[in-house]
């Protein structure tokens, strides 16, 4: 019998082995001999296995198994196959994209943007399997397929970034190279070339639901943790058959906040909160650089963001001939 613990430990229940229900879809069929880990059970269930890969879901793994090869075999060139300064720079390498000169061609040079595009097709093959294991796994339970279209939330924000809008750019150059720090810098540079995209209102919307989602989440988890000594872990049965521990949450949060979610409705805020962090961050990198060109001028012309007026003495415009503005350093 598992008995209540403490904030800073967790109950783990160790069961029988479960070989998993049968399914109207016998295949795929179920790899490995299950067995249990305590550790995982700290973080999760403690079983381990059997999976279902299938054909889409090998195809994934070799799919990605590529994709990683080529992005880490051209990185690991870089630094002319040496191991030791392959580990020291490996945040600061990078596989980038081709340049503009190639437009959308698909067969530039290998060093020039083609193994990007290789890694990037692979990769994508990768993805897009994957989704589609998850969802006809989920079909095959009988579950509904809300962890399915989650998931593609976050395949739009990955698809529009590398595919959809360096195609109405006209370039591949303009999709994220393949690397962390590069990946940073893009970011960067993405904001200051459209004049701050902090006034894009898709990328406002996108971090309200960013946060938002992180603190609902906070919340419901601590509700949940709060009332697990009265069953509160059983949501699905408080759902619609309430104990005491929907009755406590409840309270709590109507002496707290005025007004409650219940135990099926916080589900639903916290899903459309995450899901809409993408899918808005997504549509705001749409549209920059394709409907909007310059989003603090936009944000001025619609009243959100200020007018910056130059020093005194300092010209809007460079000094005829010279190129550049004067300089605000010493001389």
């Amino acid at each position: 019998m598992a008995r209540f613990h403490t904030l800073y430990t967790s109950i783990v229940v160790q069961g029988p082995l479960e070989y998993a229900l049968p399914t109207d879809d016998e295949k795929p069929k179920r790899y490995g001999r299950p067995f249990h880990s305590r550790l995982l059970g700290r973080i999760g269930e403690t079983q381990v296995g059997p999976t279902a890969l299938g054909f889409t879901g090998i195809a994934s793994l070799v799919c990605g198994f590529i994709a990683i090869e080529i992005i880490g075999l051209n990185m690991w060139a870089s630094v002319d196959w040496n191991p030791i300064r392959f580990i020291k720079m490996l945040p600061f390498l990078s596989l980038d994209p081709p340049p503009a000169k190639y437009g959308l061609s698909i067969m530039p040079p290998l060093r020039e943007g083609g193994w990007w595009l290789m890694a990037g097709f692979f990769l994508t093959a990768a993805i897009l399997l994957w989704w589609l294991r998850m969802y006809r796994r989920a079909i095959a339970l009988g579950m509904g397929t809300h962890v399915a279209w989650a998931f593609a939330s976050a395949i739009w924000l990955y698809l529009v970034l590398g595919f959809f809008r360096p195609i109405l750019m006209g370039s591949w150059s303009e999709a994220v190279p393949f690397g962390i720090i590069s990946h940073l810098n893009w970011t960067a540079t993405f904001s200051l070339r459209y004049g701050n995209i902090f006034y894009d209102p898709f990328h406002m919307l996108s971090i309200v639901f960013l946060y938002g989602s992180t603190l609902l989440f906070a919340m419901h988890a601590a509700t949940i943790l709060a009332v697990a000594k009265f069953g509160g872990e059983r949501e699905t049965h408080e759902i619609a058959d309430r104990g005491t521990a929907m009755e406590r949450a409840a309270l709590f949060w109507r002496w707290t906040m005025g007004f409650n979610a219940n135990f099926e409705s916080i589900h639903r805020w916290t899903y459309w909160f995450a899901v809409l962090t993408p899918l808005c961050g997504g549509i705001g990198i749409l549209i920059t650089g394709t409907l909007v060109d310059n989003w603090y001028l936009w944000g001025v012309k619609h009243g959100i963001a200020p007018m910056y007026h130059p020093l005194p003495g300092l010209p809007l415009s460079p000094p005829a001939g010279s190129g550049k503005l004067p300089s605000l350093g010493a001389p």
